[in-house]
């Protein structure tokens, strides 16, 4: 079984997070993530991340530093994600759903583990975690 790099952004602004749907007809259709994508062979995993940020919802980013990194075995293939702290650059539109079912910013409250996938569910504690704790 083959593994899939992937480069995931996670985007804090005013007390909420960034999370995407999955198109109908994927891996994995209307679960709720964290945008980004697959990286491409020999591709930057920050590189990648901007460009399916782009790709996905037409916004101009910068991927900071890792936040976490998971690894995931589903039935059909291996996923490691890598979580990068993400944030729009100055004059970058706001995010629109291009290539996703769907998105919204979401407080902590609004973020169930059973929306998203099992990969996501580490990352996802702490995104809640840190939502909770700066809003205190």
């Amino acid at each position: 079984m083959k593994t899939i790099l992937v480069a995931a952004g996670v985007l804090f602004s005013k007390g909420k997070v960034l999370v995407t749907q999955r198109k109908a007809g994927t891996h994995l259709a209307g679960a709720w993530e964290f945008p980004g994508g697959k990286v491409e062979e020999g591709e930057d995993p920050r590189e990648a991340l901007v460009r399916e940020l782009r790709e996905e919802l037409g916004v101009e980013s910068e991927a900071g530093e890792i936040l976490d990194v998971t690894f995931h075995r589903y039935p059909e293939k291996a996923v490691l994600l890598l979580f990068f702290e993400t944030r729009l650059r100055e004059g970058s539109p706001e995010p629109r759903p291009l290539d996703i079912a769907a998105l919204r910013w979401a407080g902590p409250d609004e973020l169930d583990e059973r929306d998203f996938p099992p990969a996501d569910v580490p990352i996802l504690r702490k995104v809640k975690r840190r939502l909770r704790e700066n809003a205190a």
